[in-house]
């Protein structure tokens, strides 16, 4: 499909500055972009591409001051990375709907399928699972007894959902992922042997959440793990037994929350950030990369980083004074050293 930068910019409500009937079929990264391209430009970094990219259209933002003339179209907007954000949405709407319920799936009789939904070959849907209106399983689907799947959401291939866990409306689950198996729960008797300890709760993924590629949620041991309405979990994320995120909250690639843990809402943490358990994290904590948070964080909106954790400021003065001590160490050497002559003489 092509669209007009006019037509472009009406769906935007922005400005356009060049020509109105320029056509794009295509989206690109503005430093790969080529003719019949559309493309975005939001952090500056990347300034100097404005000014060689081959795209016919660039999304700006309204206050971005040009430093040379350029050939190619504009479209001022308000905010350029949530309109290009839009347009991808767009985009992805048009794509093909696929309904129907493929032969090759295997559904137990107790189990309800609602209207609209698309279930693949080799999809397996126990006893007593819900599936709602307009979701969509694809192939290798495991979805135990008792599960839920809301409206609307998405489970691609490989997806696993253990007994009783719900996934709410308007979900993505990405391949791989595993909701509900079982909690690191293992008690050492009087030989030292552990034994487990039966896991009875289940996980609730609330509406509009997404759930990265082998990413693993630990059924609770007893209630509920919950994984609150709006968060956003990336690839190969571990989420231990009876753990809360909350709304909002996003954690990237390789973060590890141990169980019990209690996080805030709007929360944002690194990649490989570690949480340690029965601890809480207030709302709009930011955690940086490889952070490692052994206790509780009481204030809202704080910036934590390192190992142990802490207030981002203190580390980075405190990092400071590490990259220091080899000649800090000198020094010390060479004024023991000073302190031994003297007292010689």
């Amino acid at each position: 499909m092509e669209f007009t930068a006019k037509a472009i910019a009406e769906f935007l409500q922005g400005e356009v500055v060049g020509n109105p009937e320029v056509k794009v079929n295509n989206v690109a990264k503005i430093e790969e972009a080529t003719p019949g391209t559309l493309a975005f430009l939001a952090n500056p970094k990347y300034n100097k591409y404005l000014y060689t990219t081959e795209a016919s259209i660039v999304l700006i933002n309204k206050d971005f001051e040009l430093e040379q003339k350029v050939s190619l179209t504009l479209i001022k907007v308000d905010n350029a990375y949530e309109s290009f954000a839009k347009l991808l949405e767009l985009a992805e709407q048009a794509r093909p709907v696929k309904q129907g319920i493929s032969e090759l799936a295997f559904i137990e009789e107790s189990a309800k399928i609602g209207d609209g939904v698309y279930i693949a070959p080799f999809v397996y849907i126990g006893e007593n699972v819900i599936v709602e209106d307009n979701a969509k399983l694809y192939p290798h689907v495991f979805i135990d007894d008792n599960a839920k799947i809301k409206k609307i959401s998405k489970l691609y291939s490989g997806v696993k959902v253990y007994h009783e866990c719900v996934i709410g409306e308007n979900c993505i689950v990405h391949s791989g992922a595993v909701i509900g198996s079982d909690g690191f729960g293992f008690a050492p008797d009087e030989n030292n042997v552990y034994r487990k300890i039966p896991q009875l709760g289940n996980v609730i993924v609330e509406d509009n959440v997404e759930i990265g590629s082998n990413t693993t949620i630990d059924r609770a041991t007893m209630g509920s793990t919950f994984i609150k309405k709006g968060a956003k979990l990336d690839n190969l994320n571990q989420i231990g037994h009876n753990v809360q995120v909350g709304e909002n909250t996003v954690i990237a690639a390789q973060s590890g929350i141990a169980g019990s843990t209690k996080i805030g809402k709007n929360c944002q943490f690194g990649g490989q950030s570690g949480v340690a358990p029965h601890i809480q994290i207030a709302d709009g904590v930011k955690v940086t990369p490889q952070a490692g948070i052994p206790n509780t964080i009481k204030e809202p909106g704080s910036i934590v980083m390192g190992t142990p954790a802490f207030n981002i400021r203190e580390f980075q003065k405190s990092f400071i004074v590490y990259k220091q001590l080899p000649d800090l160490f000198k020094r010390v050497k060479e004024l023991e050293n000073e302190i031994k002559r003297l007292k010689g003489e």
